[in-house]
């Protein structure tokens, strides 16, 4: 169920990022339609949320770093549209029980790995919180990919991949020198990376 503030917060920050970057988004159809969802996508900006809130029809519940919603006005937003605090560089276990709390329920949760903002348009080592999360709770990933300059009126490309069972990462706790999470948090970032590499022809092209 979307709520009627996130889907109003998502039209209307959609519409501006729509002027200021072109806009195109491939691979809708990959997000199951009802069920519990972990969205993990890359970061090189704050339009990232709204960008992919407003390609995808479920209501997205981002990890947002903690310190803004300390915020006046902008922690009240935040909640509304069911953004809930992280702490990064920590193993938040508030964090992360509110993420299983809300996949139980049958939702959609959606977490940047890398942890912060990358501007250099290569993706940064990301820690395994998504993929212990997504062992965890049964939930699969959909792997999301935003390639954008974010100069603007530059073209934007985002593609959605298909779902990943990282169920199977359970079977072997140890294998390549790492744990399941490690393993399947690999794969993970991997199918990401192959997305955005599939999409700077595109980005070039625009």
């Amino acid at each position: 169920m979307v709520t009627l503030i996130y889907k109003i917060s998502c039209r209307l920050l959609s519409i501006i990022a729509r002027i200021l970057f072109r806009w195109h988004t491939e691979g809708q159809e990959n997000l199951p339609k009802q069920g519990p969802v972990i969205v993990c996508a890359n970061h090189g900006s704050i339009w990232d949320p709204p960008i992919i809130g407003g390609s995808l029809p479920r209501q997205i519940h981002f990890m947002a770093k903690h310190e803004l919603f300390n915020i006046p006005l902008v922690g009240l937003w935040l909640r509304s549209v069911g953004a809930f605090p992280v702490k990064r560089g920590t193993a938040d276990l508030g964090s992360f029980r509110q993420a299983l709390k809300l996949l139980k329920e049958g939702r959609v949760v959606g977490i940047f790995p890398e942890g912060t903002r990358n501007r250099g348009g290569e993706l940064l080592p990301a820690n395994a919180g998504a993929a212990y999360l997504a062992i965890t709770s049964g939930a699969p990933v959909v792997p999301v990919a935003i390639s954008c300059s974010y100069r603007l009126f530059s073209r934007a490309i985002i593609k959605i991949g298909e779902p990943i069972d990282v169920q199977q990462y359970r079977q072997n706790r140890r294998r390549r020198g790492g744990d399941s999470a490690n393993i399947a948090n690999e794969v993970i970032m991997g199918r990401i990376k192959a997305l955005l590499a599939s999409s700077k022809g595109e980005v070039k092209g625009g």
